[in-house]
């Protein structure tokens, strides 16, 4: 069983050919994972989510379109945008294990 889900600065990607050399096989392996698409059929069940991504991170905007699917089946997840880039998660530790705490007691 989960108790708190989290995904910072997620590297996702609309399209296969976007990512980088050796990350998929081809495109119907991509297709076969695309978290995106796999999101928007999933349910949380109101286990606890936080996702965040840096204002410059440019997987931002896939990230936003994850936030969206969930929020598309009644999921409360609204992503956090800071400001940097993909890196930027590592200064915010300390905020995600306490949200990791209070989510698993």
């Amino acid at each position: 069983m989960l108790c708190a889900v989290g995904a910072h600065s997620a590297a996702l990607w609309f399209r296969g050919g976007d990512t980088p050399a050796g990350a998929y096989d081809d495109a119907e392996d991509f297709s076969r994972h695309d978290v995106i698409r796999f999101a928007a059929k999933q349910r949380l069940y109101g286990v606890p989510a936080w996702m965040d991504v840096g204002r410059d991170d440019p997987f931002k905007q896939a990230d936003v379109a994850m936030a969206h699917e969930l929020r598309a089946h009644g999921e409360s997840v609204r992503p956090q945008i800071h400001g940097g880039g993909h890196s930027g998660w590592s200064g915010r530790m300390g905020e995600y294990l306490r949200f990791y705490a209070r989510a698993c007691g």
